[in-house]
């Protein structure tokens, strides 16, 4: 979420991607304007950290000023144990916010606070450094505060043996049970879409529409064939007697593999295809020198009382680790229109989630 490419998905959508690079000198921004994808390049030997914001403009009619919203997905990276470099950016991004008119500029880098369901805060510094600064916690926060990882650096029997005895009993159901895996290609995207927008009415999830995901998926898979460049994008699809009844979307980039979306069907469910088809994204994953697999995701509250904890439940068979990450942050340049948008945004997302969801199924049962 911190690539060019992400910004080119997110441009698509109303959103102005904005390339923020600090040297050991200088601090730059690159306007989407003023690159292309032919000619994008990024000299890294001195750049000390970096960080895509995306800028959408709103009320543009309402005031006489134009005001933004910014979000940094994912960001800003940088070393977050140097202290004048963390003081640095912090200080450019908060300037940086104040120039663009921003309501508020949200973070959500992957500052790990802790490890494991039981810990807590372990990193109080960095939060306690930010709250000084004005920042707050974010009550919307877009992606998930915890996630599950995986260690890829072992052999595969080590992996194996890492996961639930029922996991590998699993696996091998699988495999017995004649389903068999396969890299998609683009000529299979709208039937993924489809089965990810039957998983969506299944499992009581919103979904965006099918030019989104195909917009998505399109530009992180690799086009070229033989070859793989960074990001990239593999669908894997699970099959039984020819027929798809689940797939995943094993996504790679700077030797760490993402699961990000998963579907399936109700057929064949009893054969246990999403366990081959997550064993089979870890093999390739392996084969492309990810190091790390995340698994993209884990309750805010470890109890059953969450909505994720049964999808915990089964990465967690996998063998994989919690990691606890700082979560959105907000820094608001104008206290009393944050304090408006956060009030009134809430209902408005809860009414898009709606129409979202009775969308999917109109466009189902068309």
């Amino acid at each position: 979420m911190q690539t060019y490419e992400w910004g080119q998905v997110k441009a698509k959508y109303g959103w102005e991607p904005m390339y923020l690079i600090w040297t050991e000198k200088q601090f730059s921004v690159i306007s989407n304007q003023s690159i292309g994808a032919d000619n994008w390049t990024l000299k890294t030997d001195n750049c000390v950290a970096a960080c895509l914001v995306l800028k959408r403009t709103i009320l543009r009619n309402a005031f006489a000023a134009r005001l933004s919203i910014l979000y940094a997905p994912k960001g800003p990276l940088l070393d977050w144990e140097n202290e004048s470099l963390r003081n640095r950016v912090f200080d450019d991004l908060q300037s940086f916010a104040k120039k663009q008119g921003a309501v508020f500029l949200k973070i959500d880098p992957d500052i790990v606070l802790g490890r494991g369901i039981d810990l807590g805060n372990s990193n109080p510094t960095i939060t306690s450094e930010m709250k000084r600064r004005g920042w707050v916690e974010s009550q919307e926060q877009i992606q998930f505060k915890n996630t599950v990882m995986l260690d890829l650096s072992e052999s595969e029997e080590s992996i194996l043996m890492r996961m639930k005895q029922k996991t590998r009993y699993n696996i091998r159901l699988a495999e017995k049970k004649g389903v068999v895996i396969r890299e998609g290609q683009i000529e299979d995207l709208p039937m993924l879409y489809k089965m990810y927008a039957e998983t969506s009415v299944r499992d009581g999830f919103v979904i965006r529409d099918e030019k989104y995901y195909m917009m998505v998926w399109k530009n992180f898979m690799s086009q070229v064939e033989g070859q793989r460049s960074e990001p990239c994008a593999i669908p894997l699809i699970a099959e039984v007697n020819n027929e798809p009844i689940a797939g995943i979307f094993l996504f790679m980039f700077a030797r760490r593999a993402y699961y990000v979306y998963g579907m399936s069907r109700n057929a064949h469910r009893e054969k246990m295809p999403t366990y081959l088809l997550q064993w089979e994204a870890m093999k390739i994953a392996k084969s492309h020198d990810c190091l790390m697999y995340d698994l993209w995701g884990a309750p805010d509250v470890f109890d059953e009382s969450d909505s994720m904890w049964g999808v915990y439940r089964f990465k967690e068979g996998l063998g994989g680790e919690v990691i606890r990450t700082l979560g959105a942050y907000d820094f608001a340049p104008n206290k009393i229109l944050y304090k408006l948008y956060a009030d009134i945004m809430p209902r408005v997302l809860d009414v898009m989630r709606s129409r979202g969801k009775e969308k999917t199924k109109q466009g189902l049962s068309a």
